[in-house]
């Protein structure tokens, strides 16, 4: 069992308890399929034999259900691909034992796309403490089980030993943040690249629309898949033997050389796997060369390969991710399921506005994935979708979701971004908005404006994703937030309260957020609406100590900020917090860090932070008698827990805490 995080469990994991699996009623699920099978990507020889096909040029295998919604990477990569003249095929949630299941489709003409889904298979499959989560919003009837622990490298397996001789190309969240020698949290140790230990001939990390129909043009021009080394925003692997007979030669990388100017190295597998000061290091060097125009090519050796990150694609134009988001997508589940994908119910009525995050959290890979840079749509584009929304099944007069990463960012940008890219040695965000960044709302005001005058809509909710440290600059964009925008509840997320814990997530302190609550508090005052704010907080986090947890704790008690909505830190790939879970350092000072890893600690600061939870009770008073804190036991106004347990401890079947497995 891994003590850092738990391991597999009995399934009482809180967490995972609240985690709800979204339903719609059956007749409504039926109501919303009204594309035949012949509108799809298809799924089987039959649906292909009816578009004339003898065999794809494609075939994208994914961890999700097949859903053809601009929300789901597959549907949008299959689209763009299909409007480049391919032929495309979806293999969704194959059975990774069965090598038939992998010949269903037959074998495609150009190459496999491999990719684990929406999300990264581990963080998909377990809860923060490890136990199994018990639903998958991105299968069928919220069915978990339906895709395997390490999706890109299962499949990649079965692929190749099914058709050896085929490209296969990985793609999607998991492959991409998995690029490099990465710390694992399942297994509790730094595992190699995808690339190193999976089949797989090239990585497409970030955003794929311009690297996949690149690949999949050059592979039909006849080009060989090891010989394609230049596209940006890929990932190749190359032989030891001649990374060391070209390292430091001029030339092209297509003739073995790797120019020091061009080719940075980075700490080798065995070298961060060993010494956490390495990992940190290379962590950083990684980071700071996820700049599209400054950003060098980077190595990383493995005992059996060299791993080649060329730099990132450049970000999409306003006119490309127009038309990538006006594809002919059929916004419903494949007509095979017989029930609802739930993930689709979250994302249905809802508008990307922009891709991008200059947010810069540390527990967050958005910049690392999407890029820093915001990219727009055009308000034509946007508008059309909305109204293509309005004559959707069902559709009730409300666009529930409107924006990207964060809320608030449509048609913000920094001044140096089209010069010199965006900044990787400082947060734009961070400890305070950076001069050179224009954080005008206007753009969105406009937008939005728009938006509420199309002929059916008659709310267009903003309810998630608001960048609070943005909006209190503008008491414009709050009103029309408030009188518009939310439907009784704004969901925010000041993630902590203790100033040195949000110095390290890279997120503002509480004052901020207190000025924002106070500015919205009193706007709804004023216009006479009752709403509210919901809080999101994240308890363990690194740098997070006991006494910062009881300090926590006591600011909720006082602020009268009591919410269920705490997530337990879950170190997922490529992100700064989890290097400096894994490594106790800070990669950018590599000052060290105190790291709450064990699953002991861990329970014991998120009980803190829902310490009216009768569960919690005794995690709580062994806690708070550990650290001296006896004054927050008893019955005063000031105190935490009473003295004596609660009367409905009994109905959870609880004991003392030091009966707990350790």
């Amino acid at each position: 069992m891994n003590e850092r995080g738990g391991g597999p469990g009995n399934g009482k994991d809180a967490g995972d308890g609240k985690e709800k699996r979204q339903k719609i009623s059956k007749e409504a699920f039926e109501r919303q399929k009204t594309h035949p099978a012949s509108d799809f990507l298809p799924m089987s020889k039959e649906e292909m034999t009816s578009k004339g096909w003898d065999a794809p040029d494609i075939i994208l295998i994914t961890g999700d259900a097949y859903v053809d919604h601009p929300g789901f990477g597959t549907a949008i990569i299959g689209r763009v691909l299909e409007k480049e003249g391919f032929r495309v095929a979806v293999m969704a949630q194959p059975d990774p034992r069965d090598p038939e299941a992998f010949r269903a489709l037959g074998k495609p003409k150009l190459f496999f796309s491999v990719s684990a889904g929406n999300a990264d298979s581990l963080v998909n499959n377990y809860t923060p403490l490890l136990y199994p989560r018990k639903t998958d919003v991105y299968s069928p009837g919220g069915q978990p089980g339906l895709r395997p622990d390490r999706a890109v490298i299962s499949y990649s397996n079965m692929v190749h030993q099914v058709y050896p001789d085929v490209p296969i190309i990985a793609g999607g969240i998991e492959a991409s943040l998995r690029r490099f020698a990465e710390f694992d949290y399942l297994s509790n140790k730094v595992r190699q690249s995808v690339l190193a230990d999976a089949p797989v001939d090239m990585i497409v990390y970030g955003m794929g629309e311009l690297q996949i129909t690149e690949i999949a043009g050059r592979l039909k021009a006849g080009e060989d898949i090891h010989a394609i080394r230049n596209i940006p925003g890929t990932v190749w692997k190359l032989p030891v033997k001649e990374w060391k007979s070209g390292k430091g030669k001029e030339g092209r990388p297509e003739d073995g050389c790797f120019s020091e100017e061009d080719y940075l190295e980075v700490p080798s597998f065995q070298e961060v796997a060993e010494d956490k000061r390495k990992y940190a290091e290379a962590f950083r060097t990684i980071y700071e060369n996820l700049n599209h125009v400054t950003g060098k090519n980077l190595v990383q050796p493995h005992p059996k390969t060299i791993i080649v990150q060329n730099r990132p694609m450049r970000p999409l134009t306003t006119e490309e991710i127009d038309r990538v988001y006006e594809l002919p997508y059929t916004r419903e589940a494949h007509p095979s399921y017989e029930e609802p994908v739930p993930g689709l119910d979250i994302v249905r009525l809802s508008i990307t506005t922009h891709r991008g995050c200059f947010g810069g959290c540390s527990f967050c890979a958005i910049a690392q994935h999407q890029g820093i840079e915001i990219v727009n749509r055009s308000e034509e584009s946007i508008l059309r979708e909305a109204e293509l929304i309005t004559k959707l099944p069902g559709f009730n007069g409300i666009i529930n979701g409107v924006g990207g990463p964060s809320a608030n960012m449509y048609g913000m940008s920094c001044r140096n971004w089209k010069t010199r890219g965006a900044c990787t040695n400082k947060s734009c965000l961070y400890p305070k908005l950076c001069p050179s960044m224009n954080a005008d709302h206007k753009p969105l005001l406009q937008l939005l404006e728009k938006m509420r005058a199309v002929p059916g809509v008659r709310k267009v909710l903003t309810g998630y994703g608001v960048r609070f440290d943005l909006a209190v600059l503008d008491d414009e964009y709050m009103e029309t937030l408030c009188r518009y925008h939310v439907g009784g509840q704004l969901k925010v997320a000041p993630e902590h309260f203790c100033d040195n814990v949000t110095s390290l997530m890279r997120k503002p302190g509480h004052a901020v957020f207190e000025r924002f609550d106070e500015k919205f508090k009193e706007i709804n005052e004023r216009i006479g609406m009752k709403q509210f704010l919901v809080t999101f907080q994240i308890s363990g986090h690194p740098g997070c100590t006991p006494e910062n947890a009881v300090e926590m704790a006591e600011y909720i008690r006082d602020h009268n900020r009591y919410t269920e909505q705490v997530q337990d830190f879950t170190p997922t790939p490529m992100t700064i917090s989890t290097c400096m879970f894994h490594t106790g350092l800070d990669p950018f000072t590599m000052e060290p860090v105190y790291v709450p890893a064990t699953r002991t600690e861990k329970k014991a600061q998120r009980a803190l932070l829902q310490y009216k939870a009768p569960q919690n009770y005794f995690t709580i008073r062994r806690t708070l008698m550990q650290l001296g804190r006896k004054d927050l036991i008893g019955d005063g106004p000031e105190c935490l827990i009473r003295k004596d347990p609660p009367a409905e401890i009994d109905r959870y079947s609880l004991s003392d805490p030091d009966d707990d497995e350790e």
